[in-house]
Formats: structure tokens, sequence, C-alpha cells
């Protein structure tokens, strides 16, 4: 049987510094494909640089014309599993699920199983396909990092999942976080409007970048000041991958525990020595960044009704507020 190839194009800027093809393509957002995966699809020469395949060794000078023929990816199998779930607001048409840290929210290479849509699958029966992400997010209007926390759309029917779409599409879903940042903001409130992309030099970090960015914009007010750290709410104008994590970690207040973007050794490492044995205790508390999805804000897609949800803060995160408090 003939093997149907997905074909995706990438025309290369003039007068880019020489880069290795597989370095350059794993980079560009729009492809999200793992530099892994685009090793193996040049060493099956199914990669093709001006019309002839290349080796992974390969240096992009500028002006090239990239092919990829992408073959079918089989997809894994979206079994009901009975994993507990808090419904913070359910109806016929929707729900808003208050997600645990540590949960994925959809299958992927790696997580192939045991994820919050396996989870919605029991609890709901069927949910509204999404066609556009190869059916692996059946329900998913947006999605949250796996140790970030709290809030997330479920849509029921397709009527309801297109019309969240397009709120979303629209920018008039808010979306309001809590986060615990490592020092103190220099203002009370402001703005951090900066462009995110993906590293070059890791693909899975994101980073504030004028290269093959998009735009990015978060909005904050200092809630509490502590001894050596504040609590932050933050509205996102955007949703880019790792927004809040990367926009703060920029402008060096790293969300208090993020392995990846500076919350934790490297945050210890550079603070004042006699410091350093409170900062400590504070990570021992929290084994992930210190953020949440606290409320969503959104108009009822099927009834036009403006809601307004939120959720608890769960267990880890009270407890850290609950030990800044004392040592405030």
């Amino acid at each position: 049987m003939k093997t149907e190839f997905t074909i995706r194009t990438v025309t290369v800027p003039a007068g880019i510094a020489p880069v290795r093809i597989d370095k350059y393509l794993a980079s560009i957002t729009d492809l999200d494909l793992s530099r892994a995966f685009i090793q193996n699809l040049i060493a099956e020469k199914l990669v093709f640089v001006d019309g002839e395949p290349v080796a992974k060794s390969f240096r992009l000078k500028g002006g090239e014309e990239i092919s990829l023929r992408i073959p079918p990816v089989s997809m894994p199998d979206l079994s009901p599993e009975d994993i507990p779930l808090d419904v913070v607001f359910e109806d016929e048409y929707l729900a808003v699920i208050n997600k645990p840290a540590g949960l994925v929210v959809h299958p992927a290479p790696g997580n192939p199983s045991h994820t919050l849509v396996n989870a919605l699958l029991h609890r709901f029966g069927q949910l509204s396909p999404d066609e556009t992400a190869g059916g692996v997010r059946p329900g998913i209007i947006h999605r949250l990092d796996k140790n970030t926390s709290g809030l997330l759309l479920v849509a029921k029917t397709d009527p309801t999942a297109r019309r969240l779409r397009e709120q979303l599409a629209d920018r008039k879903i808010t979306k309001i976080y809590h986060a615990v940042v490592c020092g103190h903001m220099l203002d009370d409130s402001g703005t951090i409007d900066l462009p995110i992309g993906r590293s070059i030099r890791e693909r899975k970090r994101m980073v504030v970048t004028n290269v093959r960015s998009r735009e990015a914009i978060s909005h904050y007010v200092v809630l509490d000041r502590y001894r050596i750290n504040d609590l932050v709410e933050i509205r996102i104008e955007t949703g880019r991958t790792h927004q809040i994590r990367v926009h703060f970690s920029h402008i060096n207040r790293p969300i208090l525990g993020d392995p990846e973007y500076g919350g934790r050794q490297r945050w210890l490492r550079g603070i004042m020595p006699s410091e350093r044995r409170l900062a400590s205790e504070f990570l021992g508390l929290i084994d992930r960044q210190a953020l949440h999805a606290r409320t969503l804000v959104f108009k009822h897609p099927m009834t036009g009704q403006e809601m307004s949800v939120t959720g608890d803060l769960p267990a880890d995160m009270t407890s850290l507020l609950a030990r800044l408090s004392e040592t405030a």
C-alpha cells in the first residue's frame, strides 16, 4: 500500500549564520518537530534542500528551500482511565477542570496514556474531537504545562468547542494565574511585552527572541510581598508555550521551583548566603514551579452568560504561602 506523506516546506531567510539543518528545523515553532525526529527523516532521505536529499550535518547558509516528507504517525489508543478529577463547573455543554500538577493534558510521544484526556473520557464519555491535532485532544480548548496546576476548559459538543476556540483566538477568554516569584518585583504592577520563540540550542526551551518568534504579553500585579519572594497575579493576553515562565525568568524573577527556567539551584546560587537556608526550605515545600491557573473568565458559548470560574490553590502552594507568611 502506498504511503501518504505530509509535505512541509521551509524557506530559509537570506543572511542567517551557517547552521546545521537538523538544528535549524528543530528551532522552527510552526513545524513542532523534535531534533531526533528530524534526524530520522534525514536518515530515511525524506529531507531535501533545493530538491536534493542531504545529510544531518549539512549546513544552511540562507536562501535555501527545504522540503520535508513526513510519514503518517500512528495515533495512541485513547482509552478511558479512572483518574480522579476536580470538576469545578459542569453543564451539558462544557466543564472546567482544576488540573493537578504532574498530569499531562493529552497523549504525546513519551506520554501515550495516563493523561487528562484519558481521565476526561472516563468521566464524560464522548467529547468534541479536535481534528486539527490528529484526534489526540478531544474536548481540549487550551493547555497547561505538565507541572503547572489550574483551570482548563473542556468542550463536550462540537458547537461548544468551535465557539470556545473562536473566543480563544480572539483573546476573549481571560486567564489569570497566581505565581510565587524568586525575589521581589521592582514595580507593584506592570506589563511584560516580549516576543517568545523556540531556543535554537535547546528545542524544549522557549526564549525571549526576535527570531522566528510570536507576540507574547503578560500583565502582572503584586498581591503580597514576603521576605525573599512575591506572590504575583498574572493575566496573559497571549498564550505562548511556557509564556509566564519565560517572561519572568527573562526579567530575572523566575517562578519559584521552576527547574527549567532558573527557579531552583540557579536562584539559590544568586542570592545572599544569609538567605540561602531559608530559600532552600521554601524549595523543599514544592517540587515544581509555583504556578497555578486560578481563574477563567469567558462567555458561555451556548447561553451567552458571562462566566467567571475560580479554582482552589493546590496543597503544595497553600503550604508554601503559609510558610512564606510566617517568615515575611
